[in-house]
């Protein structure tokens, strides 16, 4: 069981683990901790957020739409590699996933298929969106996937968890395909070489 970070210790692990860092507005505050609590933590969730451009990107991830209020992630990672700090907290970025694969996690065992949706994923995950369309077809930047890679490290790092505590939101959600483009394997293989 992992209590989540203080904002500043955030802050801190990303940069030190070479993550270049934007910080948003009021981001250390901007949460969704009246829905329900945060924590405890037990891994970090991948998206990818079906936009383009920084700017829009950024702005939706922060401000969330119609349906869904943000923040949605604590982190935008954009095509640039930076990562842009729109919330942190609670956050709608998981939604109800599968209470088996959250037991994997939390054992830092192989995935289970997500096959039900019974488990309230915003409080137990880091979540990270990347600008991508997700049609398999949008390209990721090295610097993109290297990001992804920092920022996963630098919360296992913290928290002394592998990289099997790394997921994408496909392995969590039935339905969901993100993120799409590369596999959570390889994104977990880099992160395990990191943490060496």
């Amino acid at each position: 069981m992992a209590t989540p970070m203080s904002a500043n210790r955030f802050l801190d692990a990303l940069r030190d683990e070479g993550v270049t860092v934007v910080e948003v507005g009021d981001w250390r505050t901007h949460n969704r901790n009246h829905k329900g609590p945060w924590g405890p933590v037990h891994g970090v969730m991948i998206h990818h957020t079906v936009t383009s451009g920084a700017e829009k990107t950024v702005r939706i991830c922060r401000e969330g739409y119609e349906g869904l209020p943000g923040p949605l992630c604590h982190g935008v990672i954009t095509k640039d590699g930076r990562v842009h700090l729109v919330g942190y907290g609670r956050s709608n970025h998981a939604g109800l996933g599968d209470d088996d694969v959250l037991r994997a996690v939390i054992a830092e065992k192989a995935l289970p298929p997500d096959n039900e949706a019974n488990t309230d994923g915003n409080r137990h995950f880091y979540g990270f969106e990347c600008e991508n369309l997700g049609d398999g077809e949008d390209p990721w930047t090295e610097a993109q996937l290297d990001a992804v890679e920092r920022v996963s490290a630098a919360i296992c790092r913290h928290h002394e968890w592998t990289a099997r505590s790394v997921i994408g939101h496909l392995e969590w959600q039935p339905g969901k395909i993100d993120p799409k483009g590369f596999t959570m394997d390889a994104m977990r293989a880099r992160v395990h070489e990191r943490l060496k």
